[in-house]
């Protein structure tokens, strides 16, 4: 299969740019996505090629253009809303889970809401508290909602064209540490976005993450196989739903988990993931089941500070030798 080499950025834009070419109906809209580029550049120069009816800069209300965004759903267009960062889209809250998530259920079927999300998520950039926090959990709780997390390249470039063809809304959680880094991109995806990946095959551990934790669970499993430990790597991708048969499967496999996630332990996605396997898949354990999570702080800003409030491959390497030896 050929690929071609970019970075994460430029597997980001080659997605949207063929979206906008594909389809009349869809357009981005968002704050800074037109003459500015993009906060983070992805959209940078879509303004001059499609021009300002489908690259469409908003102010800064975030209910607000999600709320338009939703409403051109409703009416027939494939509306791409970018929210700038995470923290951000909690002022949209009421909009994406009061009323995106449930017009299908409430109209009976009658009414869907082909909406996609994407948002900036992830801390390592020393962009303090208000800018760098992973709740794909929140939005993860919510029925009629689809989440993705797309973690390498090839889900920068194709995921975005799989969720246009949803007919329910979806959001789309894009980690900040990813977007300079260069890899391959394959002519075609690696599999539907609902579908969980073993990243890399392993016999003794499973180290289940997503998005931006992804290469440090990988480097983890690397050292690990040094000290004679072989790690399998899931990554989960899609975060609504969760692809179980895959996620147990790797389980039942190594009998021993560790869930490596960048957001808070309490109430996190990784205890859900660890409740499943507990429920699911208890009598394949040979070890209790362990989390490696963000520190239970506001993200610091000092870059020493965020750096030790975030998981690290250090961290995994330990925890995954724990379980390994009963502890």
């Amino acid at each position: 299969m050929a690929s071609e080499t970019m970075s994460y950025r430029e597997a980001l834009r080659a997605g949207l740019e063929e979206a906008l070419i594909q389809d009349p109906r869809v357009f981005l809209m968002g704050e800074d996505v037109g003459r500015y580029g993009g906060c983070y550049a992805v959209s940078k120069g879509l303004l001059a090629q499609f021009g300002a009816e489908r690259i469409i800069d908003t102010p800064l209300c975030e209910s607000g253009f999600v709320g338009v965004g939703i409403g051109a759903a409703l009416g027939g267009m494939r509306p791409i809303v970018e929210i700038m960062t995470v923290n951000f889209s909690l002022l949209a809250m009421d909009q994406i889970v009061n009323t995106a998530a449930t017009l299908r259920h409430m109209s009976g079927g009658q009414f869907n809401v082909p909406l996609v999300i994407r948002m900036a998520c992830g801390a390592g950039r020393q962009l303090a508290a208000q800018h760098s926090h992973s709740w794909e959990n929140f939005y993860a709780h919510i029925p009629g909602l689809k989440v993705l997390s797309p973690a390498t390249h090839s889900d920068a470039r194709y995921m975005l064209g799989q969720a246009l063809a949803d007919p329910d809304p979806v959001l789309i959680f894009e980690h900040v540490m990813l977007l300079n880094e260069p890899g391959t991109v394959p002519d075609n995806p690696d599999a539907p976005k609902e579908n969980a990946l073993i990243r890399r095959i392993g016999t003794q551990i499973s180290l289940i993450t997503y998005g931006g934790n992804l290469h440090k669970a990988l480097t983890a499993a690397e050292q690990l196989e040094q000290d004679g430990i072989s790690a399998e790597v899931v990554d989960l991708r899609c975060l609504r739903p969760l692809d179980k048969p895959t996620l147990l499967e790797s389980v039942s496999k190594t009998h021993r988990a560790v869930i490596i996630d960048e957001g808070w332990q309490t109430g996190s996605l990784a205890g859900e993931i660890s409740a499943i396997i507990m429920e699911e898949g208890f009598w394949h354990l040979d070890a209790p089941v362990k989390r490696v999570c963000s520190a239970e702080v506001p993200i610091p800003y000092p870059r020493h500070l965020e750096q030790a409030a975030l998981p690290q491959v250090e961290q995994i390497v330990a925890t995954a030798k724990a379980v390994m030896e009963g502890r």
